[in-house]
């Protein structure tokens, strides 16, 4: 059915058509709701806001004023538009809480290497981890997508001396991200049961992942990828 043709009066399977779209658009709006508003207010506020709107498209095509498919159309763009918000501020949340970890295993691995492997590895991953909280912190309370914190305006401004571009920087800044997780979980850690009075021997260490349970493998792997899927956006540009 096409977009532009006049609209017409539609018959009872058409408008039982739109009206189940529109039921599962107000659905799906509880359901997101459900999962970022806490406010119960807040979240009532929004629910009805949807249903209403779902009912004017209803309204609208059962008096003729909009097509079937223009009715349809403006639903699942709606609903698309929904989802879309919900996955940003999922990963808007995780971004947080990767960048806090990422603060705490640099400072962990400042004070267990007694400051040998802080400048090259630990103060490096809380700086991205400070930058990574910051950003996606304040993306999360102001609604945008597009903020920049002080360590990549760093990255920029050394992309620009050396005469490239925001690009470039960007994906300099998510490789030495991906690199910096990666090492911390690789590195070399004493075991949870190892003790030795006079010294430790390499026998006494194992790397990070395996006294990881799995669910920080799985966070680790999620937000691993996430600035993997940046850095792929990145490269389209």
């Amino acid at each position: 059915m096409k977009l532009n043709q006049e609209p017409s009066t539609p018959t009872f399977h058409e408008l039982w058509e739109v009206s189940q779209a529109a039921a599962k658009l107000t659905n799906h709006a509880c359901a997101i709701s459900a999962r970022h508003l806490k406010d119960g207010i807040t979240r009532s506020i929004f629910n009805r806001e949807v249903a209403y709107y779902a009912r004017s498209i209803v309204r609208d095509v059962e008096q003729g004023k909009k097509t079937i498919a223009q009715g349809l159309m403006e639903i699942k763009t709606e609903q698309r538009s929904l989802s879309h918000q919900s996955r940003e501020i999922a990963l808007r949340g995780l971004g947080v809480v990767a960048g806090a970890m990422q603060v705490a295993t640099g400072a962990g691995i400042c004070y267990a290497s007694v400051g040998t492997l802080c400048l090259i590895a630990g103060m490096p991953l809380m700086a991205h981890g400070a930058n990574n909280l910051y950003e996606n912190g304040r993306n999360l309370v102001t609604g945008q997508s597009d903020t920049t914190g002080p360590l990549r305006k760093g990255y920029h401004s050394v992309s620009s001396a050396m005469g490239y571009g925001e690009r470039e920087a960007n994906m300099a800044y998510g490789s030495v991200d991906i690199g910096l997780s990666a090492y911390s979980v690789t590195r070399r850690v004493f075991k949870p049961d190892s003790w030795r009075l006079f010294r430790y021997i390499s026998t006494d260490k194992i790397r990070a992942y395996k006294t990881m349970g799995p669910s920080s493998l799985a966070f680790e792997a999620i937000s691993d990828s996430i600035t993997l899927e940046q850095l792929y956006q990145e490269t389209k540009k």
